[in-house]
């Protein structure tokens, strides 16, 4: 009996992460067609990714994180702009896209060697969005070149990065406060 009851445990724990897991990714798509008009647009999916991670953990967030970039991949319109496929993250800004899985496994990995406090949490959010600004431009750089011509790495950063900093330090900020609020909920 005791065997049939720890089987069943398992099932549910996986179903329940299963469950978190489609949120995140769902949440990740909804926020990613939220778009604040200002002189440079920004869409929320850079929060949705800290929140994601902050509220379901390194792996689940993790995993969630994938199944978005899969589901753009296969052509589902859950990227910027209802936009989907393989075209998407093979364009120059796909590499920011991909950014947030590697986002997700810093993440992942400060969650397992370090303390499980905010502070360590928000410094991994922080190298996690740095290492998905690292990985992003190199991709944007590579992109660009081969079809513009050369272009500089500040020409490059000052597109695609420097006006971003601020908005994604603030969805971090963000993030850390609605998943503080919503954790005890989930708990």
């Amino acid at each position: 009996m005791s065997n049939t009851s720890s089987v069943k445990t398992k099932e549910i724990i996986n179903v329940l992460d299963l469950v978190y897991i489609s949120i995140g990714a769902a949440l990740i798509a909804i926020c990613s067609w939220i778009s604040i008009p200002t002189a440079v647009p920004f869409t929320l999916q850079t929060f949705a990714v800290f929140f994601v991670l902050l509220l379901l953990g390194g792996e689940r967030g993790t995993i969630a994180t994938l199944v978005y970039i899969l589901l753009g991949a296969i052509g589902v319109p859950v990227f910027a702009g209802f936009s989907g496929g393989i075209g998407i993250l093979f364009g120059s800004t796909g590499g920011y896209i991909i950014g947030f899985l590697f986002t997700g496994l810093i993440y992942m990995l400060f969650a397992k060697f370090f303390k499980k406090n905010i502070v360590m949490k928000v410094v991994a959010l922080v190298l996690g969005l740095a290492v998905c600004y690292a990985f992003g431009t190199a991709w944007f750089m590579h992109v660009y070149m081969q079809n513009n011509g050369e272009v500089g790495l500040l020409t490059v950063l000052g597109w695609c990065v420097f006006p971003f900093i601020i908005p994604d330090l603030i969805k971090l900020a963000l993030a850390v406060v609605v998943a503080k609020r919503i954790e005890p909920v989930i708990k």
